[in-house]
C-alpha cells in the first residue's frame, strides 16, 4: 500500500501522482505561447522546467494547477482527468515566487489557514501545522508576523502551507528568485531534502540553468513553448540534443565555433578557424565521414580549454579577465566570434592582448550547421 500521508498521518493515502500533459496547447489570440507539449512525469519524480523568459514554463505550470485554461490537449494527475477541474479540486499546492503571506497572521496562522478556511477542526489544524513547522525549521517561530521573518524564513512559510494542504503535486513558480545568492543555495538544499523526505511529484519552474542542474531528478528545457530536450542534468551537460541547450545548460556558457570536416589518412579531422587541425571524438567519426568539406558546429565548454603557447590550435583576443579566485574568465573573440576561456588562476594572460588556447578532444560537442541538431542524434 501507498504510505501515509507525512503530514496528516493516517487519515489520508497519498495516490499516484502522475502528471501527464498530452497535446497541451495555449493561445492568447493569435499568439501561440504552447503550441503543443506533450510530457509525462512520473510519481515521485522532481522535475524542473527551465528556459528564458517567455518559453512558457509558467504558462505550463498555471495550467496544471488549474490557474490557466488550456486552449486544447489533456491533464492527467494520476488516473484522473483534471483538465476541466477547478484549482481547489486538483489536490495540487503551488509555492509562488512573492510568498503571498498575510502580514497581518503570525506564522502558524498564514501556514493553517487554507485549513482553517475549509472548516477542519483546530485540533487537525494545529497537528498538521506544527507537523509542517517540523520539517522546514519553523517551529520556534510560530508566533512570528512575516516583517519579522528573513526573506528565506518566509519562503519556509510558503512551502508549509502548501505541506498542510497534503496534495498529489507540489508546483513552484519560481520559488528562489527573490532571494540573495547565499539564501537561493541554502534553500536549494532545503527544497531537495524536503522531496527526499516527503517522496511526494514536485514540478519546479526556473529561469536559473543551476537551480534547475542541483534540483531536478529530470530537467525539461523549453523554448518557444516547445521541449528542446527532458533529460537527467547529467545527460543534458555531457549530450545535449542542440545548439540551444548545449548554450543554455552550462555556465559561462559554451562556445561555439564554425569549422570544416577534413579527412588524412586516420579519418575526419576538424579544420579550425586560422588552419589549426584536430581529430574528432571517436564518437563523431562515423557522422564527419558523410560530411567531408563541409562546415559543422563545433561546441567546446570554457572549463575544456586550457592555454596553449607553444602550439595553439585558436588565438582568443581578450577582450575582459574575470578574477574568480580559484581560476580566470578570459573572455573575447575568436575568429570575431565571442569566445571564453576558464584558465587557472595564474594566467598571465591581460585584457587586450591575446592569448593561444587548446580543446580538450575528448570534450567537444558538433552539431550540424542548419539544423543545429547534434551530430550523434537524440540522446
Amino acid at each position: 500500500d501507498p504510505p501515509n500521508s507525512p503530514i496528516r498521518g493516517p487519515t489520508r493515502i497519498i495516490h499516484m501522482a502522475n502528471v501527464t500533459l498530452s497535446g497541451l496547447k495555449k493561445s492568447f489570440g493569435a499568439v501561440h505561447i504552447i503550441p503543443d507539449l506533450n510530457l509525462e512525469i512520473a510519481d515521485k519524480e522532481f522535475v524542473v522546467l527551465v528556459g528564458p523568459s517567455g518559453c512558457g514554463k509558467t504558462t505550463a505550470l498555471r495550467m496544471i494547477a488549474g490557474l490557466e485554461e488550456s486552449s486544447g490537449g489533456a491533464i492527467r494527475i494520476g488516473d484522473r482527468d483534471v483538465t476541466s477541474l477547478r484549482p481547489g479540486l486538483r489536490n495540487v499546492a503551488m509555492v509562488f515566487q512573492n510568498y503571498a503571506l498575510y502580514p497581518h497572521m503570525n506564522v502558524a496562522a498564514n501556514i493553517g489557514y487554507g485549513m482553517k478556511a475549509r472548516g477542519e477542526k483546530p485540533e487537525a489544524i494545529q497537528v498538521a501545522v506544527n507537523k509542517a513547522a517540523r520539517i522546514v525549521a519553523l517551529d520556534k517561530l510560530l508566533e512570528r508576523r512575516p516583517k519579522e521573518l528573513s526573506g528565506g524564513q518566509r519562503q519556509r512559510v510558503a512551502i508549509a502551507r502548501a505541506l498542510v494542504r497534503d496534495p498529489d503535486v507540489f508546483l513552484f513558480d519560481e520559488p528562489l528568485s527573490n532571494l540573495d545568492a547565499k539564501l537561493r543555495v541554502e534553500m536549494r538544499t532545503e527544497i531537495r531534502k524536503l522531496h527526499r523526505e516527503l517522496q511526494a511529484t514536485m514540478v519546479y519552474v526556473t529561469h536559473d540553468q543551476v537551480e534547475a542542474m542541483t534540483l531536478a531528478d529530470r530537467v525539461v528545457v523549453m523554448n518557444g513553448g516547445r521541449i528542446e530536450q527532458a533529460a537527467d542534468p547529467m545527460t543534458l551537460y555531457a549530450r545535449p540534443a542542440n545548439v540551444f541547450v548545449a548554450g543554455f545548460i552550462g555556465a559561462p556558457s559554451m562556445n561555439f565555433v564554425t569549422v570544416t570536416v577534413g579527412k588524412d589518412t586516420h579519418g575526419p579531422l576538424l579544420q579550425l578557424p586560422g588552419g589549426a587541425v584536430l581529430p574528432p571524438p571517436a564518437a563523431f567519426r562515423a557522422a564527419l565521414s558523410a560530411r567531408l568539406g563541409q562546415a559543422v558546429t563545433l561546441g567546446v565548454r570554457p572549463e575544456h580549454v586550457q592555454e596553449e603557447a607553444a602550439s595553439p590550435q585558436l588565438k582568443l583576443h581578450v577582450d575582459t579577465v574575470e578574477t574568480l579566485g580559484a581560476h580566470r574568465l578570459l573572455i573575447g573573440t575568436v575568429d570575431k566570434v565571442v569566445f571564453t576561456a576558464q584558465v587557472p588562476a595564474g594566467s598571465t594572460a591581460t585584457e587586450g592582448g591575446t592569448a593561444g588556447l587548446s580543446l580538450d578532444p575528448q570534450h567537444l560537442h558538433l552539431f550540424d550547421a542548419e539544423t543545429k541538431t547534434s551530430l550523434l542524434g537524440p540522446a
